[in-house]
């Protein structure tokens, strides 16, 4: 029988589960302080177009210190933690230029979209990045975007027949036909983008039905059910 002289004695060491525990401790701070900035980001959403802009301006500045702070870190570590805020301020930049290039003193052309690089520049943020490690604004999350945008203007499609505005409905199905016809070219890989995106077709049809019953009232010129 071997003497316990010749057993290896281990070399464990409790410093490493110090160490664990600090980088543990510096990872809940992070996320902490990221958690604040994005909760600040949540309580600045404005369903108004007259407030629209001077809350989209409060969350460029709030999207600021989240940038600041973010790119210190890897950012596909935490970057689930604001996805969806980045999502909502990038839904909320495309309807407010959709709705301000309807405005009656809009000199531009009507139906207007902004591209998710004309969104990072309001946003000040980089947009769709391959190569750095560091905070922008996704591919996914601005089509994210997109599909809100075209579910908040099925909703105004109706509301806008409810207050007596039988254009709107035409000018929205136009546009969202348009943006539906663009989706079905992305071979979409990511599995939360391509559900979600399978909804879009329902909303057009929405539309549609909104512009028909129009139409059999004569409402709207004929022939522009389809349009």
């Amino acid at each position: 029988m071997a003497s316990s002289d010749s057993v290896p004695k281990s070399m464990f060491s409790p410093a490493i589960f110090e160490h664990l525990q600090a980088k543990l401790d510096e990872d809940a701070q992070v996320r902490e302080e990221l958690r604040n900035i994005v909760q600040a980001m949540e309580r600045q959403v404005s369903s108004t177009l007259s407030e629209a802009w001077e809350s989209i301006s409060k969350q460029v500045e709030t999207i600021g210190k989240l940038n600041e702070v973010a790119s210190k870190h890897p950012y596909y570590r935490y970057n689930n933690m604001w996805s969806r805020e980045m999502q909502n301020a990038s839904f909320a930049i495309v309807l407010w230029g959709w709705l301000r290039s309807h405005m009656p003193d809009y000199n531009g052309q009507k139906g207007e979209l902004f591209a998710i690089e004309e969104v990072g520049k309001l946003l000040y943020v980089p947009v769709s990045l391959k190569t750095q490690d560091v905070f922008h604004m996704t591919i996914e999350e601005y089509l994210h975007s997109l599909i809100s945008l075209i579910e908040e203007l099925a909703r105004l499609a109706v509301n806008s027949v409810t207050l007596g505005d039988y254009h709107r409905p035409l000018e929205i199905s136009r546009f969202v036909k348009d943006l539906h016809a663009g989706f079905q070219i992305l071979n979409l890989k990511n599995d939360t983008l391509r559900k979600r995106s399978d909804s879009i077709k329902y909303n057009v049809k929405k539309i549609e039905d909104v512009v028909y019953d129009l139409s059999l009232r004569n409402l709207v010129p004929r022939g522009t059910a389809g349009a």
